[in-house]
């Protein structure tokens, strides 16, 4: 029997997932557009490997591809897209999941709009509470079919003005193959905090048509071990140097080069205070000084977290 041919290839980058994978996997077989799934397991050591054969055993359209050693989120989804082949890409996080539909709607609106990247806001769902309330993650009201550019997308992942995780970088669109190929784009793979904002703002600056809408079925698993709620101080260098590198595109217009000095200017503080945090753990004093060669902006700040700290630690006077 012959099979329809892909239209979307489901990239599911999964490290220790065994918990979760099946549901991801079950989410991704069901849409109601052909899908190839390509699972890759980041050298995880709970297993979730040999559920993913076990799956891919079952159903031609799932494989499994092995790292050899723990590389992160963003070379796993290397692999999967340069080892795949249908004409658009979604990601779906391995403890996440979709509705059957959610595909067919967005490349509905791709087709209708001319979109390179197509993304719905997010349901956020607590984990282990399957009947719990969603609720939107990126906004509270109706968006309809929002156009995003560069710089709108790189304020809209500003802390200070988009906190409690709700920043644009979290979307999780459906890409077309053919413009990331174009443009030679493909994740960072130093990078394991913060990946699919330096993408999305790449693609951005190459001229990517970025279309987001409301919630049409992706439901974000809200853990408190995740990933992107605890990571190491290095994440924040690695942002520094991605916005480093972006502002070196020739010829940037002035309001993406300003909303990306913002950006780097937000993971310097908190990079400073990460660091700072550290060096006192080590009972480093020379370290901990070494936070203050920084630009005057962050040294005020970290001055400032500093005096917050002080103040708490001290509670009220009576």
């Amino acid at each position: 029997m012959n099979r329809e041919a892909p239209h979307v290839t489901v990239v599911i980058a999964a490290w220790n997932a065994a918990a979760t994978l099946d549901r991801a996997i079950d989410a991704a077989l069901s849409q109601t557009v052909p899908v190839e799934i390509v699972v890759v397991d980041d050298a995880s050591t709970d297993g979730t490997g040999d559920l993913a054969a076990r799956r891919a055993a079952g159903d031609a359209r799932l494989r499994v591809l092995r790292q050899p050693r723990n590389l992160g989120p963003s070379a796993a989804r290397n692999r999967a897209i340069a080892e795949s082949g249908a004409p658009w890409i979604a990601v779906l996080d391995s403890d996440d999941w979709m509705e059957p539909d959610r595909l067919a709607r967005l490349s509905s609106i791709a087709a209708e709009t001319g979109a390179d990247m197509v993304a719905d806001d997010l349901w956020k769902q607590v984990d282990g509470a399957p009947d719990a309330e969603r609720t939107r993650m990126l906004s509270d009201t109706e968006l309809g079919r929002m156009e995003v550019d560069a710089a709108a997308f790189v304020r809209a992942n500003l802390s200070s003005r988009h906190g409690g995780r709700r920043e644009m970088g979290f979307l999780k669109p459906l890409m077309s193959r053919a413009f990331l190929e174009r443009q030679n784009l493909t994740y960072v793979p130093e990078i394991r905090l913060g990946e699919d904002f330096v993408l999305y703002t790449r693609a951005l600056i190459a001229g990517a048509r970025f279309i987001v809408t409301d919630p049409h079925g992706y439901v974000a698993t809200v853990r408190a071990n995740s990933l992107s709620g605890a990571h190491p101080t290095a994440a924040h260098a690695q942002l520094i140097a991605a916005d480093r590198a972006m502002l070196r595109t020739p010829d940037l217009p002035g309001d993406v080069r300003a909303a990306l000095h913002a950006h780097m200017l937000e993971q310097q503080k908190k990079w400073a205070w990460r660091r700072m945090i550290d060096a006192v753990r080590r009972s480093d004093p020379r370290a901990a000084a070494a936070c203050f060669w920084a630009p005057p902006r962050v040294g005020a700040d970290l001055l400032a977290r500093l005096g917050r700290e002080a103040i708490g630690r001290i509670g009220p006077s009576r």
